[in-house]
């Protein structure tokens, strides 16, 4: 039995599944058909009954969880202890933000926070904001940035500052020199949205919602990966978009899209520290401490 068995057995029993357990982790699913297989043996009992869908924890499984849990919270305070006697801060972070805060805010921190904390690295990943709270709740992030909450997940939310979302439309639309617009009078435009999971995606559906429209009854044309992709194809004539306002304000400078006054945007959503429930590291305290000073 090792600590990596372990945290692969908390991560299938957490997901439900095999193959969300690999996503999150970032192995392949027969290596973490291995290492359960590897702790079954180790143990002498199954741990989980393999559904057709969903696996489930059998009865040795169910009395293995709570150990399991705590041998792992049990190494991250002795990590901290560990830490705790030098002066230096040092160590290696991994932190996963979400499309916003990981190519807009984080990295200009990062940078200030690492000259502070020369013995520190830190490696950032961007996600969309379902996969950032995953990999926190799996601890394959020391911590994360979201521009929405994920209900259910094992991780705590703090809020740090807003980001404003807006409402974007090619220039030569009828909307760009229209004020006072109610999104029941856009409710049957073309719209280009995020992903499932993103936390922009989340947050618009709220404000749209709140208007009376339900978010599923508009007339989507494309789903792109990127707030970025999606200016792009606003300036391309496909459609309205909802993105980020840092991320549309060159395109607005240059007048290539054409921000829409009215239908609740633009709107301040909050973004998120989410951390794990366990002890963070030094370093994870001192950059958690960082962003609170900053953001």
């Amino acid at each position: 039995m090792n600590v990596t068995q372990l945290r692969t057995f908390i991560a299938v029993v957490d997901h439900g599944s095999f193959s969300e357990a690999a996503r999150v982790l970032g192995i392949s699913q027969p290596a973490v058909t291995m290492q359960i297989q590897a702790l079954e043996a180790d143990i002498g009992a199954m741990l989980l009954d393999r559904g057709y869908r969903k696996v489930a924890l059998t009865e040795a499984g169910q009395r293995l969880l709570p150990h399991a849990r705590r041998v792992l919270a049990e190494i991250d305070d002795a990590r901290f202890s560990i830490d705790a006697l030098s002066d230096v801060i040092s160590g290696r972070l991994t932190v996963a933000a979400s499309t916003t805060p990981g190519q807009y805010l984080l990295p200009r921190l990062l940078g200030g926070f690492l000259k502070e904390n020369p013995e520190v690295g830190v490696t950032l990943r961007v996600y969309d904001s379902a996969d950032v709270v995953a990999h926190v709740e799996a601890g394959e992030a020391d911590l994360g940035m979201t521009g929405a909450e994920v209900r259910g997940a094992r991780v705590l939310y703090e809020r740090l500052g807003t980001d404003d979302l807006a409402l974007i439309c090619p220039p030569s639309h009828r909307l760009a020199a229209v004020d006072g617009v109610t999104f029941s009078d856009i409710a049957d435009e073309p719209f280009i949205v995020r992903e499932s999971g993103s936390g922009t995606r989340m947050a618009a559906e709220e404000v749209i919602r709140r208007s009376g429209v339900e978010p599923a009854d508009l007339p989507v044309v494309m789903e792109l990966g990127t707030n970025e992709a999606i200016v792009s194809a606003v300036e391309g004539g496909m459609g309205l978009g909802i993105v980020s306002s840092q991320v549309a304000s060159k395109a607005l400078d240059l007048g290539t899209v054409a921000q829409v006054a009215g239908a609740g945007f633009p709107v301040a959503r909050p973004l998120f520290l989410v951390l794990p429930r366990r002890t963070l590291t030094r370093a994870g305290l001192a950059l958690a401490d960082y962003l609170r000073a900053r953001i």
